[in-house]
């Protein structure tokens, strides 16, 4: 069975405790549960995986080549994590970056992403939306 690689990156393990007027009152579970969802009736299984650490989420990116596409939300290590964007850069499937909030909406720091450039798409200011947004996408984007 196929499975699409969920990744998610620091601080989003707390995803519905972590600042709700920004990032709402979803967990990763909850994300997690309506991507799955979505990717159903393609009988795709979702390999969730959300790591504190840049190293920790290089490995799931090496790991996960037999995937066939990738949702990543890096959260801040899409500022500077150019490690993770390295990985993304030989990752061999489709994947769509997802931020909660719009990032360009907020502080001037957060307004560039090193991963940017190669994803096939970029989801922002959707909320959890924004990961089924992108579950949509990549069932469009990764062939039958």
């Amino acid at each position: 069975m196929s499975q699409l690689l969920l990744l998610n990156g620091p601080n989003l393990g707390i995803l519905g405790r972590r600042e709700p007027s920004v990032y709402g009152t979803d967990t990763l579970a909850d994300i997690e549960k309506a991507v799955a969802a979505e990717v159903s009736g393609r009988s795709w299984r979702v390999r969730a995986v959300q790591h504190n650490s840049e190293g920790d989420l290089i490995d799931a990116v090496e790991a996960g080549y037999d995937t066939v596409g990738a949702i990543v939300n890096p959260g801040a290590l899409m500022i500077a994590g150019w490690g993770l964007r390295d990985a993304m850069a030989n990752y061999p499937h489709p994947w769509i970056e997802v931020h909660l909030s719009n990032v360009w909406a907020r502080e001037q720091f957060r307004h560039d992403s090193v991963l940017a450039p190669l994803a096939a798409g970029i989801i922002v200011g959707m909320g959890s939306l924004g990961y089924r947004l992108a579950a949509r996408a990549l069932l469009e984007l990764v062939a039958a």
